[in-house]
């Protein structure tokens, strides 16, 4: 379930197309389930404190279960994104009440709370590798259908606890600097996911397979910064702070569009994941009673930090992407009429240029078929592949830069997460 909020990501541009949707309206899928589980995160919370924690599981298995057939089989996207939110209610109450019996289970406090942060930081990563096999080899309904059995499966093992950690004495406050912290990573985490998912998809027309695989380095880096558990936990999390913030800003100043091109900032923005998700959360849980209600807090500032960003990020990229768009197209009319071509091939091949320019206004159109069912002389052929090359060229320079701005701004939201860390703490 710490996986749902982002397994959904790399089927949101098939999700785009069935229902012709408008990346803005799309995005609440995203933003509907963040949205409810850090509203109802420390509510949740609250009342796992008061009931039985396996209760409280169970609950939630079965809310998030029938809310992942809903999604399944959702007939337009509002009706979807009303399931999401009912989905974000039920993944609030089985990752809060994990907490809880995790620290039974391992009759330990320090334990419990290491494997459900390192849990949420893998999860998080590797969701959008799994979303997008599911769709390539399925389709997108299947990223929900496939959580039904998993959902009642865990509702059949589970068992209740026999051991009940004691409670110790602590802070009952919420450690509101690594919360802080720990939202402007959840920002940076939505760039990472969302924005290199849809423009790899999107972008630079790759299929869902070649992009889960692509963003598979992403879960692997992560998995290998988290097990980076010696110093301090402040200075782990402002080392991934900086790594996370770096690795953005290098996907936003890519030198061209190209798969290769992104494996270099996807490795150092997986091991800042891994280095601050898992130090924040072990930090803000440190010393804090009762556990699981601090939990709650490090949900609800997590994906707060998601939601944020998703309402920052969208209308930019979406707005940055009709711009460049824009420009695009007078590019590509400028390189038709400079080309060597015989007149009636350019306006042949421009009429058709246009129609599959103009066909999509969520993703950088396919010219090729435009280019193959354009009929030339054997002399010809060499100037039509040659404007092929320089029009597919000048599509793919046009959705990197459309990107830009918005890795950018979310670098910058990364880096903020500094400020509460290395401020200097009263008395020091």
């Amino acid at each position: 379930m710490l996986a749902d909020s982002s397994i959904v990501t790399l089927g949101l541009p098939d999700v785009l197309s069935d229902f012709n949707a408008t990346p803005s309206s799309v995005a609440w899928v995203l933003t509907g389930y963040n949205l409810v589980l850090a509203a109802f995160a420390l509510p949740v919370a609250l009342l796992v404190r008061r009931l039985a924690s396996s209760g409280v599981l169970r609950i939630g298995l079965v809310v998030f279960s029938a809310a992942s057939l809903a999604c399944a089989l959702a007939p337009s996207l509002g009706v979807l994104v009303a399931a999401r939110c009912v989905q974000g209610l039920g993944g609030a109450a089985v990752a809060c009440s994990a907490l809880g019996l995790l620290e039974q289970a391992t009759g330990s406090r320090v334990r419990g709370a290491a494997i459900w942060g390192s849990a949420g930081a893998l999860g998080a990563a590797v969701g959008p590798a799994i979303g997008g096999l599911l769709t390539e080899i399925l389709s997108w309904e299947w990223i929900f259908l496939v959580q039904i059995p998993v959902g009642l499966l865990c509702l059949l093992a589970l068992r209740d606890p026999r051991t009940l950690v004691a409670e110790t004495t602590g802070s009952t406050r919420p450690d509101v600097r690594n919360l802080t912290a720990l939202a402007f990573v959840g920002a940076g985490l939505t760039a990472a996911l969302f924005l290199l998912v849809l423009l790899l998809i999107a972008g630079w027309g790759v299929s869902p397979i070649t992009a889960a695989l692509t963003v598979s380095v992403m879960p692997v880096a992560a998995l290998l910064g988290g097990r980076l558990r010696g110093g301090e936990a402040r200075i782990r999390a402002a080392a991934g702070a900086l790594l996370l913030g770096g690795g953005l800003a290098a996907l936003g100043l890519l030198p061209e569009a190209g798969i290769a091109w992104t494996f270099a900032p996807q490795i150092v923005v997986g091991a800042g994941l891994g280095l601050s998700l898992g130090a924040l959360t072990e930090a803000a849980l440190h010393g804090r009673i009762p556990l699981v209600v601090h939990g709650g807090w490090t949900l609800a500032a997590r994906h707060a930090g998601v939601v944020v960003a998703l309402v920052l990020l969208t209308p930019m990229f979406s707005a940055d992407l009709e711009r460049q768009g824009e420009r695009a197209q007078e590019a590509v009319v400028a390189l038709l009429l400079d080309s060597d071509l015989p007149v009636a091939t350019r306006v042949d091949l421009g009429l058709r240029l246009a129609g599959e320019i103009g066909s999509t206004t969520t993703e950088v159109p396919d010219v090729g078929p435009a280019f193959a069912e354009t009929t030339v002389e054997r002399e010809d052929r060499p100037g039509l592949d040659a404007l092929e090359a320089d029009v597919v060229e000048e599509l793919d320079r046009a959705a990197t830069t459309a990107f830009e701005r918005s890795f950018l701004l979310a670098a910058a939201l990364s880096l903020c997460a500094l400020v509460p860390l290395l401020w200097p703490r009263r008395g020091a």
